[in-house]
């Protein structure tokens, strides 16, 4: 077996495809032959910036679906030489080079893996983990919104609290309201109102306009009087974190509203937001170390098997071979609206 990576040298440089050394699978690691890749704003973000690199050259990507190539001791239970699965490689991790999904063979650790069955794709497949991991992130842990886990029997939850979800259309988003949905949460949404209808196929019950300038009014009419159970800001903007603010602030529940700012962007949080709304921050990543990790790729896992949770959003092809790379990395870069893109490595 040979390695070979989309390599960047410097912040906004061009991609070159390389050899790159063989990952080997610590023992709570996969090694993945990859053969699909997809693109987050994150991975722009890191392009352009040189975020989170501490050695150059550097490797993007933190969605991946694959075979299994190696197996690290402590997972044989689990996995096996030759599975179908997808993973959300930790690229920010001391050792990041390993696990960049944007090369032919990467490593994945435990709580970020789930099977992925014979009836979906790897170009579907590679759509959701990052995305998932991050929801997760946001929703479960400890000082984030620590909701309901999900359940393959929506109907013996009986929940009827409601969460609000700032960009369901987005790829986060779209998690979000899924694994909402599936704990028996209601769902109130934002998107631009062409994403209506993809947002209610989703299982949001109430979808709104986020352009409309009376976007916070309507949405505080519609959930007043129902439990509330936080608000989940997919976006990061100013103005998304704000107008979550003062609808968690005006609605009676949790007072929080969960964001996929990581912990080191604190200071991007806009100034004059209620006093009594809490802010919490993701590492999407971090779901790995603790219980919230495992129980929800697992739950993926089985899920996925029983068709109960949709790759979305839907994978745009960008092109094949990780010359595509440049090309996905700078589409990224411009924005993307209910989709995800996706290179293919044959």
């Amino acid at each position: 077996m040979a390695n070979q990576a989309a390599w960047f040298h410097e912040k906004g440089g061009p991609f070159t495809v390389g050899e790159a050394p063989m990952p080997q699978p610590a023992a709570n690691e996969i090694i993945i032959r990859s053969h699909a890749i997809a693109f987050n704003p994150a991975d722009a973000v890191v392009w352009k910036t040189g975020l989170f690199v501490t050695e150059w050259p550097a490797v993007v990507g933190c969605d991946v679906a694959g075979i299994v190539a190696a197996v690290g001791e402590e997972m044989g239970d689990d996995f096996k030489i030759g599975d179908r699965v997808l993973a959300a490689p930790n690229w920010s991790a001391k050792d990041r080079i390993n696990k960049g999904s944007g090369q032919l063979y990467c490593a994945a650790v435990r709580g970020l893996i789930a099977i992925l069955p014979d009836t979906v794709s790897f170009t579907d497949g590679c759509v959701l983990p990052a995305a998932m991991a991050t929801a997760a992130s946001m929703l479960y842990q400890k000082g984030n919104l620590e909701l309901a886990l999900p359940k393959l029997d929506v109907t013996s939850n009986g929940n009827s609290s409601m969460l609000l979800v700032w960009a369901g259309s987005s790829s986060v988003g779209s998690c979000a309201v899924q694994l909402a949905v599936a704990a028996g949460f209601e769902v109130a949404t934002t998107c631009s109102s062409h994403n209506f209808e993809y947002c209610r196929d989703l299982g949001a019950t109430f979808v709104f306009d986020h352009a409309s300038p009376t976007v916070v009014d309507d949405i505080v009419a519609a959930l007043r009087g129902k439990p509330f159970a936080g608000a989940f800001d997919a976006v990061m903007y100013p103005e998304s974190i704000i107008k979550s603010a003062q609808i968690a602030h005006k609605l009676d529940g949790k007072k929080q509203v969960a964001t996929v700012l990581p912990p080191m962007a604190a200071s991007h949080v806009p100034a004059g937001l209620p006093e009594n709304v809490i802010i919490s921050f993701c590492y999407s990543t971090t779901i790995s170390e603790d219980e919230v990790g495992p129980a929800i790729f697992g739950w993926l896992t089985e899920a996925l098997a029983k068709g109960l949770i949709r790759c979305k959003p839907d994978p745009v092809i960008i092109g094949q071979g990780l010359e595509s790379v440049q090309a996905a990395v700078e589409r990224m870069e411009k924005g993307v609206s209910a989709a995800k893109l996706v290179v293919e490595l044959p």
